[in-house]
């Protein structure tokens, strides 16, 4: 029997139980359209399992051998030692089977109406069913009541029904479907997109993260009594099970159209999410893993109850949700309750990650600022005594701000070792405290911590290391012991660097050209961009680069299908407006949750557009073109903001001096040309005005 790979055990955690296969579907990708009870339209991963076998259930494995002996096979074993990478894990499956898997998909839906809901529908069934659908944008017009009423304001409505049940013993190949329909006045437009996967079978951080958000803003999170105690702002195991089982979230933006007043335009972009009992209660364990949610009792779970358990959301958790809420302007009242709850303490280390593989940037300058946070900016975090147990409890970092807990002194053979912490205090502070969901990324980082020279080996635990030959640098357990080397105490700024810290970045006097490429330099830095985003975070602009972001990762996708030809498929076209009136309604559209201070005619030109983008194939191309080129105008706005507002306050801030001193050459480079994220050349008009000067 092969030896399993370096962090299979860790992977499963220092609990030794036994996890099944399926215990984690992966969310695959696949298209469908909108409507989940639709067999025609939905994709659908089943396995019927029967304890009792009638001649009606023998009569349609018959009818189904083929798919039953596939799926049944390989979804129902369970193995003591999953494999990582190559083989069923609590978070993965292989890859030649997640090939023959029916996938789930992301599909955007522009449909024309007025509401805003989130809809969550009970699963009925027991089969491991899943299907991930994301709408996105439609434009309607409707008569318009006076102008003299209030602004239109974004509405957010829950609704629930219980009696929907998925399909069993079936399995539907996805087509990518597109259709225009006309009903009652209103357009409804509906395109599909893969749902994006990692290299190692599991979706993008955040689309997992949308995905659990959604999940809490249908639930009621109501007060529950166990025993003599009140929890307040708690869910049951078994309300969140049901509630995945079909999701539907909206946003709606209503203003009136720049042609005519008198009407209104409304905007919708939706998102829905539909799964089986079995993978709504994989996707819950892998929130519990993630640190969003916990039970109320404390204990550590790893299979996700069916019922009798009440759950709470963590720090992490509540910082995950109130993001998300911002970015949706999502108002509801039993969500802003938790959100001014006292156990809204956290402050998240959020990671850069690449916007193509999702991986955290690991270059040496994102690793010191994770570094600076894990082992405590303002000092060491010293525990009480040596033999304080590094507790599992999420209390522990509950704001963030603190380092990973350490012994000032601790003996080991006849040397006495200072400011030392076990791997499992390291892990437990990365799980905690930064925007990770999976348990290898915080192997990771803590190696790397090792590779730079930041932390020093004091002992290891050989145990670990015998039965994972590939963790020689660190082990994640209680028993390895680590150090802060000097060199990570100059970085954390513990002792004094070797020379003095004098930031040259003087912004009440550099010339605009400079603070544009100061900011060209920080977008494409990722260490300057997570302290640039929590700078922004902090002044409340944060909105500001995200938007940019978003933009450059729209915009270079849209010249790659260009370049490659692939919108002469239609389908190609509708997928790519989709993500266009995702970003418009979250950012441009008035009333918008996150809306931006651009120029009044450029968000006059956007409006005006996106209100005319749907419409019959032929002209649908042309409104996209339209539409990318007002896109990169607002972006070049808004890096117009962030040069002469945010970055000259950003390099005076003498909490990121240290950072912005070992960045001096790059942050002085003499270019002043704005930052283009597209292979598009630059044109005249995207030139800042001192560029053109």
């Amino acid at each position: 029997m092969s030896t399993p790979s370096a962090l299979d055990r860790y992977r499963e955690g220092s609990n030794k139980a036994i996890i099944s296969n399926d215990s984690y579907l992966p969310l695959t990708s696949g298209d469908t359209i909108s409507r989940p009870s639709d067999c025609r339209s939905s994709t659908t991963i089943s396995t019927s399992r029967f304890s009792r076998r009638s001649l009606a259930a023998i009569a349609l494995e018959k009818t189904s051998n083929v798919f039953n002996n596939l799926l049944a096979s390989s979804l129902t074993t369970t193995s003591p030692n999953p494999y990582l990478r190559n083989s069923p894990s609590s978070n993965s499956l292989p890859q030649s089977q997640t090939q023959n898997i029916t996938s789930a998909s992301f599909s955007q839906h522009n449909d024309l109406g007025d509401k805003t809901n989130v809809y969550s529908r009970g699963c009925g069934s027991s089969a491991n069913n899943f299907t991930l659908t994301l709408l996105s944008l439609p434009v309607t017009l409707t008569p318009s009541a006076p102008l003299n009423q209030p602004p239109y304001p974004r509405r957010y409505t829950l609704q629930g029904n219980h009696g929907f049940a998925p399909l069993l013993g079936s399995s539907y190949t996805p087509q990518e479907e597109s259709e225009t329909v006309m009903s009652n006045g209103k357009m409804h437009q509906t395109s599909s997109r893969l749902l994006r996967m990692t290299s190692d079978d599991r979706p993008f951080t955040r689309d997992f993260k949308d995905l659990f958000s959604t999940l809490i803003v249908s639930l009621k999170l109501e007060t529950h009594r166990v025993r003599f105690s009140k929890f307040e702002h708690t869910f049951t195991a078994e309300e969140a099970i049901n509630n995945l089982g079909s999701l539907k979230f909206s946003q709606s933006n209503r203003m009136p159209d720049p042609k005519d007043p008198s009407r209104i335009v409304t905007t919708t972009t939706t998102t829905t999410f539909s799964m089986a009992k079995e993978m709504a209660r994989a996707v819950c364990q892998r929130s519990v893993d993630a640190r969003f949610i916990e039970s109320v009792d404390g204990r550590v779970t790893t299979q996700f109850p069916l019922k009798g358990a009440l759950f709470q959301l963590t720090p992490k958790g509540i910082h995950i949700l109130q993001r998300f809420c911002q970015r949706n302007g999502i108002t509801a009242r039993h969500i802003l309750d938790v959100l001014e709850s006292p156990r809204n303490t956290m402050q998240l280390v959020i990671l850069e990650r690449d916007s193509t593989t999702d991986q955290i940037s690991q270059d040496r300058a994102t690793i010191e600022v994770i570094f600076r946070r894990f082992a405590g900016q303002d000092g060491p975090n010293i525990k009480s005594s040596v033999s304080t147990s590094d507790s599992d409890s999420v209390s522990d970092y509950s704001n963030g701000l603190v380092g990973v807990k350490l012994a000032r002194e601790r003996k080991v053979g006849d040397k006495i070792i200072h400011n030392t912490f076990t791997g499992k205090a390291a892990v437990d502070w990365l799980m905690d405290c930064c925007t990770i969901i999976d348990r290898l990324e915080t192997f990771e980082i803590a190696t790397m911590f090792v590779k730079q020279g930041l932390i020093s080996v004091v002992f290891e635990d050989k145990n670990f290391i015998q039965q994972n030959p590939d963790a020689t640098l660190f082990q994640p357990t209680k028993y390895a012991i680590y150090a802060v080397t000097e060199r990570g105490s100059r970085i954390c700024g513990w002792i004094a660097r070797e020379k003095p810290v004098v930031s040259t970045f003087d912004g009440r006097i550099a010339p605009r050209d400079s603070n544009n490429a100061r900011l060209n330099n920080i977008l494409q830095d990722p260490a300057l961009r997570l302290l640039f985003r929590e700078f922004l975070r902090y002044s409340l602009c944060e909105e500001n680069l995200s938007f940019y972001l978003d933009v450059s990762e729209f915009t270079a996708d849209y010249h790659r299908r260009e370049k490659a030809g692939s919108f002469a498929k239609m389908d190609a076209v509708r997928e790519t407006l989709a993500s266009a009136y995702g970003l418009y309604n979250a950012f441009l559209a008035p009333g918008s949750p996150c809306e931006l201070n651009i120029e009044h005619a450029l968000r006059n030109s956007l409006a005006s557009r996106m209100t005319r983008a749907v419409g019959d194939d032929a002209s649908m191309l042309k409104s996209l073109t339209e539409v990318v080129g007002l896109f990169e105008l607002a972006q070049i706005s808004v890096f117009k903001l962030m040069s002469s507002d945010s970055v000259p306050k950003f390099v005076r801030d003498p909490k990121y001096a240290v950072v912005l001193q070992d960045h001096d050459v790059e942050l002085n480079n003499p270019s002043g040309r704005s930052y283009s994220p597209t292979a598009a050349p630059i044109p005249e008009r995207s030139l800042s005005r001192s560029t053109k000067s």
